[in-house]
């Protein structure tokens, strides 16, 4: 019988030669594994084995290097979108409305209140809004309020810090706004400049140049360059003098407000004496003024009996006399060449014709808002031992 001798292949892997179970031709081999099973596999384990390939479950050799990774990224995103999807398209049960629920509760063994009443939601939407109106309506009654325009003449002297600061401190008390306007003679000095700066309210510094050895009264030329200030400046509000070492309330600088040209109330004055007090000022029958009071002999020639802290005006009948129908142009100034005690009706006639332009107040007269105190000793001295420089709130003791 004739032998068939089976020829071998022309390339020999020696690993193989003694019969290794990773030939090609063996029945165990890889892609005879491969070819079996896909012969008699059903499409769907096909698809399994893929996917299981894809996401790591089986390895198998990649076509070349990096294409593994990114596809098998890909398929992975597919396959999660595509279980999610079905998941959120999956009916898992009816959802109650919300709406229907009683959400009730018990405070302090109060009985329940209902949520769907909106009861206390509307209480605080309603506190918020009043809140806003609140704020805006005193918006609008700070812009409506008339600028108060204070000038006080100051020089130095032993009492003149204690004096700027009981002021300043009554004027920071009142609604702004109010603009303080202080001068001093000659130089502003650095002392009454850190009052100014401390008090916290709004406030010009001037200063008075003039020969000391010409002037009869420092206040008449002091307030003199403050009306220039605000006629150059045209500012607008309500002017009135308030010496430093006055008493004032409140509700004087509250009534000014009220003014609108001409406002005189009746001043409270110590005498030089010191044993008794007199009323200086209008005396009044509601807002009209129809007489003065006075004391003095000396000052029954008067015109006006008002002391310099008794009276107020509108600054616009400085720098705009056509509101006013005034005929002429000319300064408004104090006069100093007139008898002491004549300052203040001088001035107040280049402001009014006679008691019709003026306004009594209060209603009637009929409360003392400042006072007019004498007593500030000329000759006040100091312990001996204490250096008082220039005159101020600065106290070095000498050794």
């Amino acid at each position: 019988m004739a032998s068939i001798r089976r020829t071998l292949s022309p390339y020999q892997d020696r690993s193989h030669q003694n019969g290794g179970s990773t030939s090609p031709f063996s029945l165990n081999s890889p892609s005879h594994k491969h070819n079996s099973t896909s012969r008699f596999a059903s499409p769907l384990s096909t698809f399994g084995v893929g996917v299981r390939r894809f996401i790591g479950g089986e390895k198998h050799i990649p076509p070349r290097k990096g294409y593994r990774t990114w596809r098998r990224s890909i398929y992975s995103c597919m396959l999660f979108f595509l279980v999610g999807f079905l998941l959120g398209l999956a009916p898992f049960g009816e959802f109650e409305d919300v709406r229907s629920r009683d959400f009730s509760f018990e405070v302090n063994r109060s009985p329940t209140l209902d949520v769907k009443e909106d009861i206390l939601v509307d209480k605080v939407e309603l506190a918020v809004q009043n809140e806003k109106r609140e704020n805006v309506k005193e918006r609008f009654d700070y812009l409506a309020r008339k600028q108060l325009i204070v000038v006080t003449p100051t020089y130095n002297r032993a009492l003149q810090a204690f004096y700027l600061n009981r002021l300043g401190q009554v004027l920071r008390l009142v609604p702004p706004p109010l603009l303080w306007i202080v001068v001093e003679m000659n130089v502003a000095s650095t002392e009454t400049a850190d009052i100014l700066r401390g008090m916290g309210i709004m406030y010009r510094h001037l200063v008075c140049t003039k020969n000391l050895t010409n002037i009869k009264d420092r206040g008449v030329h002091q307030r003199n360059r403050a009306l220039e200030h605000i006629e150059y400046h045209k500012l607008d509000g309500i002017v009135y003098f308030a010496d430093d070492d006055n008493v004032y309330s409140l509700q004087l600088f509250e009534t000014m407000r009220e003014i609108s040209r001409f406002g005189t109330w009746p001043v409270a004055m110590l005498a030089q004496s010191k044993n008794k007090a007199t009323l200086e000022g209008p005396v009044c029958n509601g807002s009209q003024v129809i007489g003065w009071h006075t004391n003095e002999k000396s000052k029954r020639l008067r015109r006006f009996h008002v002391d310099m802290s008794g009276f107020a005006f509108n600054s616009t009948i400085l720098w705009d006399p056509k509101r006013w129908k005034k005929p002429s142009l000319a300064l408004i100034r104090q006069l100093d060449t007139v008898k002491e005690g004549f300052q203040e009706t001088t001035f107040i006639e280049q402001l009014v014709e006679d008691e019709s332009q003026m306004e009594a107040t209060p209603l009637g007269c009929s409360r003392i808002m400042n006072w007019h105190l004498h007593l500030e000793a000329r000759e006040l001295g100091y312990p001996n031992g204490w250096l008082l420089p220039k005159n101020l709130d600065a106290l070095l003791p000498i050794e």
